[in-house]
This record gives C-alpha cells, sequence and structure tokens, in this order.
C-alpha cells in the first residue's frame, strides 16, 4: 500500500502509464503466436508413400490413369483411403481386373515407406512434418518436440521469477525479447528436428519470462484503481494475437516464412523495451532509492505533476516504504504462511475452498456434457437456437458473478506481512475503512 501512495505523488495515472501500457503489450500481441505457431508448421499433411511407377515421370505407363497406378502400388488403409504408411513391394496387376479389390493384402506383401513420402499440398505448401518426415514410425517426435517446448516454458517460469528479482524487471524483459528473437529465427535454418527443437526450448523459456516480466511491470507501475482495466486489456490484447495467427497462417503457408514473421516483431520489441523505466518499488527494495526517486520524478514529469518536485523527497520515500524494505530485508520461506495467524487462515480455507470448488465445477461439468446433446436437438426447430443458448449461458454467469461476487476493485490489498496483521487490529478500533477492507476481501 506504501509504494501506491508513492505512485499517486507522481501522478497517479497519466500519459507514462498510458505509454507504457501500449509499450508492454507490444509483445503480448506476439506472444500467442509463439505458443500456438506448432498448429500450423507442425501440422501434419495428408501423405503416402512414395513410388517409382507413380511419382517418377519417366516411368509411369501412359496407358493407366493415376488412380489405376495409385491402387496397384499403395494398399487401402484402414479408412478404405491409400495407407499413409505402406506400400506393395510389387505392383499388383491383379487388382485392375474388374471385381477385384485389394482388401486382402498382408503385411508379407508390403514393405514400409522406405523411399519417403508424398505430401498433399493444397493446405500448406511446406511443414516442418513433410520437412522431416514426423510420420509413420517418425510420428512420436512431433508431441516429443511439443513437450520441449512445455519443458522450456516449465523451466523459465521456474527460473525468471528469481532473475528478475536478483537483476531487475526491465534488463530481463529485454534479455528474454532477444532470446526469443534470435532462437526462433534461427530455427528457420535449423538442419534437423532436433536443432529446431533445442531452438524451439530456448524460445519458449524466454517466452515465459516474457510473460513474467511484463505482467510484473504492469502491475508495479500501475494504481490501483486501474490495476483492473490494464489486466483486462492485457487479456484482450492476447486474444487478439490469437485471432491473428489464424489470418497470418492463412496467408503464409510456408512454415519457414510463418516463423519469421512471428519471431522478428521481437527484434522490435527488444529495442523498444529499453524505453521502459526500472520499477521503482524493485529498486527500493534491493537498496537503490535514488535511482527509484529518479524514475519517480521521470514519471511525475512525463504525467505533467509538477508539484511532484516538492512531495518526492528522499525522506518521503524512505518513510514511506521503511516497512516493505524491512519485509523484503527479512529472510522469509513457505513456513510464513503458517506462522501468522491471519495468513495460516487464508492459505487453509484457501485449500479448502479450492478442493470443494473443483469437485463441485467437475459435477457441474458432467451436468454440461449431459445437456450438451440436448440443446443441439434444438437446432430441428431454429437453426441458430444451439449458438443462441452457448451464447446466453456464459452471458448469464458473468452477470450472476457481476452482481453477486464481491468486489474487491479500488481498495488496497496488503503488500507485506506487517500489512496483514495490521488488518485484525483495525477492526476492534472500529475503523469502518480497513473493516470494509477486510470483508471485502475475507475468503
Amino acid at each position: 500500500m506504501a509504494f501506491a501512495e508513492l505512485l499517486e505523488r507522481a501522478g497517479g495515472v497519466g500519459l507514462f502509464q498510458a505509454l507504457q501500457v501500449v509499450t508492454l503489450l507490444l509483445p503480448s500481441i506476439f506472444l500467442p503466436s509463439q505458443l500456438l505457431v506448432d498448429n500450423f508448421s507442425v501440422a501434419t499433411p495428408g501423405h503416402r508413400c512414395w513410388v517409382h511407377m507413380l511419382d517418377n515421370g519417366s516411368e509411369v505407363p501412359t496407358n493407366l490413369t493415376p488412380k489405376a497406378l495409385l491402387a496397384i502400388s499403395i494398399p487401402l488403409g484402414p479408412n478404405h483411403e491409400p495407407h499413409q504408411c505402406r506400400r506393395f513391394r510389387h505392383p499388383q496387376w491383379q487388382l485392375l481386373e474388374p471385381n477385384t479389390t485389394a482388401t486382402n493384402w498382408s503385411e508379407a506383401a508390403t514393405e514400409p515407406c522406405v523411399d519417403g513420402w508424398v505430401y498433399d499440398h493444397s493446405t500448406f505448401t511446406s511443414t516442418i512434418v513433410a520437412e522431416w518426415g514426423l510420420v509413420c514410425d517418425n510420428q512420436s517426435l512431433k508431441p516429443k518436440g511439443q513437450a520441449v517446448f512445455m519443458a522450456g516454458i516449465l523451466l523459465g517460469s521456474l527460473t525468471w521469477g528469481f532473475l528478475s528479482y536478483w537483476f531487475g524487471r526491465k534488463p530481463m524483459l529485454s534479455w528474454c525479447c532477444l532470446q526469443v528473437a534470435v532462437a526462433n529465427t534461427s530455427t528457420v535454418f535449423a538442419p534437423n528436428f532436433l536443432a529446431y527443437c533445442g531452438l524451439r526450448f530456448l524460445s519458449a523459456f524466454g517466452l515465459a519470462g516474457i510473460i513474467l516480466t511484463t505482467a510484473t511491470l504492469l502491475v508495479e507501475w500501475t494504481t490501483t484503481c486501474r490495476r483492473d482495466f490494464t489486466m483486462t486489456m492485457l487479456g484482450c490484447i492476447y486474444s487478439t494475437g490469437q485471432m491473428a495467427l489464424g489470418g497470418l497462417a492463412f496467408a503464409l503457408r510456408d512454415w519457414r516464412a510463418l516463423q519469421l514473421a512471428v519471431s522478428t516483431p521481437f527484434f522490435a520489441v527488444f529495442l523498444i523495451s529499453w524505453w521502459l523505466p526500472e520499477s521503482a518499488r524493485w529498486l527500493i527494495i534491493t537498496g537503490k532509492p535514488d535511482r527509484a526517486l529518479q524514475e519517480l520524478k521521470k514519471v511525475a514529469r512525463i504525467n505533467g505533476h509538477k508539484e511532484a518536485k516538492k512531495t518526492l523527497s528522499m525522506e518521503v520515500l524512505m518513510s514511506s516504504m521503511k516497512e516493505e524494505v524491512a519485509s523484503a530485508r527479512a529472510h522469509q520461506s513457505v513456513l510464513e504462511l503458517f506462522r501468522v495467524p491471519t495468513l495460516r487462515r487464508r492459505s487453509c480455507c484457501l485449500c479448502v475452498t479450492r478442493m470443494t470448488a473443483d469437485g463441485f465445477l467437475n459435477s457441474v461439468g458432467r451436468l454440461g456434457a449431459v445437456t450438451g446433446p440436448l440443446i443441439r436437438i434444438t437446432r430441428q426447430v431454429l437453426p441458430l437456437l444451439p449458438a443462441f443458448s452457448y451464447g446466453v449461458i456464459p452471458i448469464a454467469s458473468s452477470l450472476i458473478l457481476l452482481f453477486f461476487v464481491p468486489e474487491t476493485r479500488g481498495l488496497p490489498l496488503p503488500d507485506t506481512i506487517q500489512d496483514l496483521e495490521k488488518q485484525r487490529p483495525a477492526v476492534a478500533t472500529g475503523n469502518r475503512r480497513e473493516v470494509i477492507i477486510i470483508e471485502s476481501t475475507w475468503f
């Protein structure tokens, strides 16, 4: 709560916050493309075995149609389409006779696609699957590559929080943008699938850092009254990026072109990120109050808050952040969740509430699975009725949450354990403002 007061002294909400939000939302619009681009670049096109007689133009008999050549070269698969992973060892000329089918072929008469595959390029002109043959016996490599990418996200989520605390939010954001830009652009030149997976791992590792540092800077430079709007904008921009990726993939059917299109913007984000100021809150907590005061005065100047030169001083800054600095320097561990009575009660209540809610949501989900087919039946009465129902139900749920869930908007949440411990005595003294805060945030 103390830093929120300092931020208000620097102008609260103004031009600086608007510029910072726009700058930080810029990488957010490209984040979904990195997370979802595999749906297009690693798509599996239709394919079949490469056959000399069918695909080598010099050996194709002129008196046979391509359909006939396909019938004598490729057996039928389980779906009665040409098999994707097997071919006849020798042409089965008897299949050209009337009333003859290829349903009785045996494994002995076929062999794997030893000469590679022929791919359908009607949807994608080129994909990673087609480039390195990640089909048939190699099809397990595709999910393994995606698992490597998600492992990078996981490891990055565990790492960048500590690094941003040790070295600062701004340097880590800039480094992550550069790492994502270089690693993802390099995938275009990857010589094999193993190198591609390694580069995607580095990219995912950096993406986790961008997500964490972006959200942290947005929260730490935004006042309480505008924080909800800022985070909502972050979610909207993220959804916009998801929609834009579909259009981009439709325009760029080659995986290399698509990869470059979603990677090169991070070079621009890397350059722009140097304009951002470091988090003043982090500077104060890590013992750099002089730089923090400079950043706050810079914010006040951009916001046109001229009185900040008088109201912002080193004495005001240190007195306001005294408790937060002391709390940050104290050794904390997970045991703090249970040492403080108020925090212990809330932690235990959260666990019980979560498990209860999880079970209830699973039950409601089963109810939705039961009613879903019944709702689809209503299309016989009115074709638009199922879609209308699926739209009305979420809107009704949102309205219920809007009017009946307690609001915490504009209320200062505790920054330190000391703030949390002070809330309980405030109730006994009859401080109405503190009572409202506790009631509104009580679990």
